[in-house]
C-alpha cells in the first residue's frame, strides 16, 4: 500500500530542501549549541574549583543535559510560532490563498498539513544537534532513552508551538501581526495557568490545593517535570519538598505526582490542546464560515 503525504507537506519539504536559508539555518543552530556546551562546561569548571565543591567534577557533567536541552526549547519556542504563523497570512499576502481552497484539501488538512512541515523542519534541527547531545549523555552518564524522550517532547512542544501559530495566522491577515500574535498568546497561556494557584496562594497560604492542575497545561512546567524526573527522579508537586510539600497540594496533584503520571497527563492535556487550536484554525480558514458567505446565503435565501 503506499503512503499518501500531505501536499502541502510534500511541497514545504521540497521548498526547505533546495533553499540555502536551511543549510546556513542548521549551521546557525550547531554553532549557538557548540558554544552553549562549551559555556556549560566552563561554569562547572568554575563551580567545582570553587571552596564548596566536593572536588567530583564528573558528577556535575549531568547539568550539560538540561542546559543544551534549555537552549533547544528556546530556538524552537521562537522558531516555529515565526513559521506557521506566516503560512496562512502569507498566502493571504501573496494572493494565494483562494486558490489553496479550490483544492480538493479540506481546511482541517491545510492546517494540519502547516503544523507538520513545520515540526518536520524542527526535527532537522533537533537531529543535526544530536552529536552535541550525546556529549552530554556520554559524559554525563545519563541514559539513552532520556534523549528519545526528549525528541518525543520536543515534538509535542513543536506541535504547540505550531497550533497557536497556525490559530493567529488564520484570523490575521498580516504576516507581522500574526508573529506578534503568536507570541502574545504564548504568554497568556503561561500566565493564566499560574493564575489560579497564585489566587489560591493570596486567599490560602498554607495550601495550593488542586489548583495546580491548571498547570498541566503548561510546557514550562511539563520541561521542569521532565527534567527533575530525569536528573533527580523527583517532583515538584508533593515532592520530597523542592517546591511543595505533600500537604501543600490536594489528593489529585499529588497522585498525579508519583512517578511519571504528571508527564503523561500534561502531555494529553497539551496535545490536546493543541488540537482544538488546530480544530479552530480550521474553522477559521474554512471559506463557508465567512461573515461574507453567510451574508451572500442570506440574501439569496430572501
Amino acid at each position: 500500500m503506499k503512503l499518501r503525504l500531505n501536499p502541502i507537506v510534500k511541497k514545504d519539504l521540497q521548498v526547505t530542501a533546495r533553499s540555502m536559508r536551511l543549510s546556513w539555518g542548521l549551521f546557525a543552530y550547531e554553532a549557538v549549541l557548540t558554544m552553549i556546551f562549551l559555556l556549560a562546561l566552563a561554569l562547572i569548571e568554575m563551580a567545582n574549583d570553587s571552596i564548596y565543591s566536593d572536588g567530583n567534577i564528573y558528577s556535575s557533567f549531568i547539568y550539560l543535559f538540561p542546559s543544551l536541552a534549555a537552549a533547544q526549547i528556546c530556538i524552537i519556542g521562537l522558531i516555529v510560532p515565526i513559521i506557521t504563523a506566516s503560512s496562512i497570512s502569507g498566502e493571504k499576502e501573496r494572493q494565494t490563498f483562494d486558490i489553496m481552497l479550490t483544492t480538493c484539501m479540506s481546511p482541517f488538512s491545510i492546517v494540519f498539513g502547516k503544523v507538520v512541515s513545520a515540526v518536520l523542519r524542527i526535527l532537522f534541527f533537533v537531529v543535526a544537534g544530536m552529536p552535541v547531545m550525546a556529549l552530554a549523555f556520554v559524559v554525563g552518564g545519563l541514559g539513552w532513552i532520556n534523549l528519545f524522550y526528549f525528541v518525543l517532547a520536543v515534538i509535542l512542544f513543536s506541535v504547540f508551538s505550531g497550533s497557536i501559530g497556525i490559530l493567529c495566522s488564520s484570523f490575521c491577515r498580516k504576516s507581522i501581526t500574526a508573529v506578534v500574535l503568536s507570541f502574545v498568546f504564548y504568554f497568556i497561556i503561561f500566565f493564566l495557568t499560574f493564575l489560579p494557584a497564585l489566587i489560591r496562594s493570596l486567599l490560602d497560604v498554607y495550601s495550593a490545593g488542586e489548583s495546580l492542575l491548571f498547570l498541566l497545561f503548561n510546557p514550562i512546567v511539563f520541561f521542569e517535570e521532565f527534567f527533575l524526573l530525569i536528573m533527580r527522579g523527583e517532583s515538584a508537586f508533593g515532592g520530597e519538598g523542592f517546591m511543595f510539600y505533600r500537604d501543600d497540594v490536594g489528593f489529585v496533584t499529588y497522585y498525579l505526582s508519583q512517578g511519571k503520571v504528571w508527564i503523561f497527563t500534561s502531555a494529553i492535556c497539551i496535545l490536546g490542546m493543541s488540537i482544538l487550536f488546530m480544530l479552530v484554525a480550521a474553522w477559521k480558514v474554512n471559506p463557508m464560515n465567512t461573515y461574507s458567505y453567510k451574508r451572500s446565503k442570506k440574501k439569496k435565501g430572501l
